[in-house]
C-alpha cells in the first residue's frame, strides 16, 4: 500500500507501518510499499506499540507517522555503539 492510501484509509490517526519496500539515497529513506500493522488515537500508544513491535521483531523496518501529513519523510541516522570490555 502507498502512503496516499493509508491516508485514506486512516484518517486523522497514528499508524504503525512496516515498509515492505524502501529505498535510501542521500541520506533519505523512501518508502514505496507499506502495510498498516496498527492504528492508534493516541501517540503515547503508539510509540507503545512500536516498541513492543520491535521488541519482537527486530528484523522489521517499523514506523509510527500520522496520517494528516501528505508526505512522509525519513531521515536516516547513523548509531554508533559504545561496547565494554
Amino acid at each position: 500500500m502507498r502512503w496516499s492510501e493509508v491516508c485514506s484509509r486512516y484518517p486523522s490517526r497514528f499508524v504503525l507501518v512496516e515498509a515492505l519496500k524502501a529505498i535510501s539515497s542521500n541520506r533519505m529513506r523512501t518508502i514505496e510499499e507499506m502495510t498498516v500493522v496498527e492504528e492508534y488515537d493516541n501517540p503515547v500508544l503508539a510509540w507503545a506499540g512500536y516498541k513492543r513491535h520491535r521488541k519482537e521483531n527486530p528484523e522489521r523496518e517499523l514506523y509510527v507517522f500520522h496520517t494528516s501529513k501528505q508526505e512522509i519523510e525519513v531521515i536516516e541516522g547513523y548509531f554508533k555503539a559504545i561496547y565494554r570490555a
